[in-house]
C-alpha cells in the first residue's frame, strides 16, 4: 500500500500522511509507504496517482491547492482531480497563520499593509509553489488588502520555511502545522490566523479579517483514488481510514499541531470539493491569480 504526496518531505500535507501512516500498517497489517512525488506546484504527484491502477492499493492525500486550484491555473492540466479521482474523505481542516521572519520590522498585519505600501514591491513571500495554498492565501491578501508583494515560489513549503528561516525571505502564509514550531521557538514571528476566528493555540494573534474585512482562508487536506476504483473497494477503504481519524490519539495528535481532524464520508467530500472548486475558480479569477 502507497499514499502519494504531490510534495517533498517535511510539508504538512507529508505530516500528516506521515502521522496516518503507522496507524494504517497497524489495520492493514502490511507496509504502508509514503510516496513523495514532488513537482510543478503537484501536478506530478496528483497525475501519477490520477493514473495508478484503481485497485485500491495507491491512495492520495492531496490539498486545497493540487485538488481544486489548479486546473483554475494550469489551462493544460493532465489530470481534473475532479474527473480523474475518486473522493475518500476530508481528512483535515487546516488552520493557516502569517508569519514573519523577525527581521521584517513589523509585529502585526496592520503594520505589514503600513509597511508594504511605503516600500512597494520591495518585501517578499515565500509559497509552497504556484496554485497552493500559501500562494492563492497570500495572493488574495495582497488583492484585499491592496499592497504589492512579491511571490517567490519553492518546490514544498518544507523548502520554503528553510529560506524564510534564514531571513532570505520575509515571511510565508502556511499551515500551523509547520509554523507552530519555530514561532514558540521565537524564530518566526506570527503576525495573523488565516481563518475566521482566532486559533486556541495562538489566543493572542489576531486575524487578518479584524484588519482586512471579509479575509478569510483554511486549507484542507483529503484522501482520493483513482476514479475507476470500485465503489465496494472505496467504501471499505474509507471504513479503515475512517477508523484511524477516530482514534483518539491521532486525533489528539493532529489538534496540537493546528488542524482539526474531519473525516467526511465519500459522498460528502466529493461535494466539498466541487463547491471548492467553484469558490477558488471564481477568487483566482477576480483576484487575477497567476502560475507564473
Amino acid at each position: 500500500m502507497r499514499i502519494i504526496v504531490a510534495f517533498p518531505p517535511g510539508g504538512g500535507v507529508d505530516i500528516v500522511a506521515r502521522t496516518m501512516g503507522p496507524k494504517l500498517t497497524e489495520i492493514w497489517s502490511q507496509p504502508v509507504v509514503i510516496e513523495n512525488r514532488p513537482g510543478a506546484s503537484g501536478v506530478i504527484g496528483t497525475e501519477a496517482a490520477a493514473r495508478s491502477a484503481p485497485d485500491g492499493h495507491t491512495l492520495f492525500i492531496g490539498t486545497l491547492g493540487n485538488l481544486t486550484a489548479n486546473q483554475y491555473l494550469y489551462p493544460k492540466m493532465p489530470v481534473d482531480p475532479l474527473r480523474d479521482m475518486a473522493p475518500l474523505t476530508q481528512v483535515v481542516a487546516v488552520h493557516f497563520v502569517m508569519t514573519a521572519h523577525p527581521s521584517l520590522p513589523v509585529k502585526n498585519v496592520k503594520e505589514l499593509i503600513a509597511l508594504a505600501k511605503s516600500r512597494p514591491g520591495q518585501i517578499n513571500y515565500a509559497s509552497s509553489g504556484p496554485g497552493g495554498a500559501p500562494h492563492l492565501g497570500a495572493e488574495l491578501f495582497k488583492s484585499m488588502a491592496k499592497v504589492n508583494l512579491v511571490h517567490i515560489p519553492y518546490k514544498g513549503s518544507g523548502l520554503s520555511f528553510i529560506d524564510l528561516l534564514a531571513g532570505q525571505v520575509s515571511l510565508t502564509c502556511d499551515s500551523q502545522l509547520q509554523s507552530l514550531p519555530y514561532i514558540k521557538a521565537g524564530r518566526l514571528r506570527a503576525l495573523a490566523v488565516l481563518g475566521g476566528k482566532r486559533s486556541p493555540l495562538l489566543p493572542d494573534v489576531a486575524t487578518v479579517g479584524e484588519t482586512v474585512p471579509g479575509y478569510e482562508l483554511t486549507n484542507w487536506f483529503g484522501m482520493t483514488v483513482p476514479a475507476a476504483t470500485p465503489r465496494d473497494l472505496i467504501n471499505r477503504i474509507y471504513g479503515d481510514v475512517s477508523k484511524v481519524l477516530q482514534q483518539a490519539d491521532l486525533k489528539d495528535r493532529i489538534t496540537g499541531m493546528g488542524a482539526d481532524v474531519i473525516g467526511s464520508t465519500p459522498d460528502q467530500f466529493g461535494a466539498f470539493m466541487k463547491s471548492e472548486s467553484a469558490k477558488w475558480g471564481k477568487v483566482i479569477k477576480e483576484a487575477n491569480i497567476q502560475a507564473e
